[in-house]
């Protein structure tokens, strides 16, 4: 049976001192599924956009801001990781030099920045708890993962350095 996944990204933002993170928290809508969470930007690719321009695109779209470096953290396939089950599979970047001044908030909740060492002590998604460390350590090696989703749950976490 063939993976078609949705095609996603998510990126962390880091502030000149690399010591704080551009994070959303997601508390605009209540019907939302990340209601309460605080996450990365991004979202899902639009078709015939490949995946740094989507991810640029998002980043312009729900910040207001201008990615000037940015690098390949990892991948992550998440096997029913959706509302209804559907697999999705993400790109995830770190930006270190950007331009402009972030929006204070979209229809989706509020801009902050938050220090690093901060950020594990926020409501995430159970399952950022697990590559995050490899995201906000800016030595880290690039990462291929897999991680599935049950019922809003991640059943487990494996992955690959690329060294």
């Amino acid at each position: 049976m063939p993976y078609t996944p949705i095609l996603a990204t998510l990126g962390y933002i880091f502030s000149p001192d690399g010591q704080r993170v551009l994070m959303i928290h997601r508390n605009a809508r209540t019907d939302d599924a990340h209601f309460g969470k605080y996450n990365g930007l991004g979202g899902k690719l639009d078709r015939g956009e490949d995946v740094l321009a989507g991810f640029l695109r998002e980043v312009r779209e729900e910040a207001g801001l201008e990615c000037d470096a940015v690098q390949l953290a990892g991948t992550i396939s998440w096997p029913g990781f959706g509302k209804n089950g559907e697999d999705w599979f993400g790109f995830i970047f770190r930006v270190s030099r950007f331009r402009g001044t972030p929006l204070r908030g979209n229809p989706e909740g509020t801009l902050e920045w938050v220090e690093v060492e901060r950020i594990l002590t926020l409501p995430l998604w159970e399952g950022d708890r697990f590559f995050l460390p490899l995201v906000l350590d800016l030595s880290a090696p690039q990462f291929h993962a897999v991680m599935p989703y049950r019922d809003g749950k991640p059943l487990s976490w494996s992955y690959s350095v690329l060294r």
